[in-house]
């Protein structure tokens, strides 16, 4: 059975950092596309970053140059290292993993997904 859980999310003031976490469990991790998506109140989960399998990676226009994306094959986990955050970034942030992701930053194209975690930046 996969099982997706994310840690890490909370509250900062605008400029600060927070990292996210996955842990992953009932599948080759290696094998598949990872993924952080987004989703504010009312609106669709967007994508956010994705690492596919063989560790090439995509960022949201919002949020390159800010957020990086890390898998680790070995502990099955995946990051999301937050710097320079904005309030726009308050949201729910989910991982999720695909076996096989043709557009990486849509979730449509995602199997998996954790319950998500809570992310607030005050300005």
């Amino acid at each position: 059975q996969v099982q997706l859980m994310e840690s890490g999310g909370g509250s900062v003031q605008a400029g600060g950092s927070l990292r996210l976490s996955c842990a992953a469990s009932g599948y080759n991790h290696r094998d598949f596309c990872l993924g952080w998506f987004r989703q504010y109140p009312g609106q669709e989960r967007e994508g956010v970053a994705a690492i596919n399998s063989d560790g090439s990676v995509s960022y949201d226009d919002s949020v390159k140059g800010r957020f990086i994306i890390s898998k680790d094959n070995a502990k099955n986990t995946l990051d999301l290292q937050m710097y320079s955050l904005k309030p726009e970034d308050t949201a729910v942030y989910y991982c999720a993993a695909g076996r096989y992701v043709a557009s990486a930053l849509d979730r449509y194209e995602y199997n998996f997904w954790g319950q998500g975690t809570q992310v607030t930046v005050s300005s």
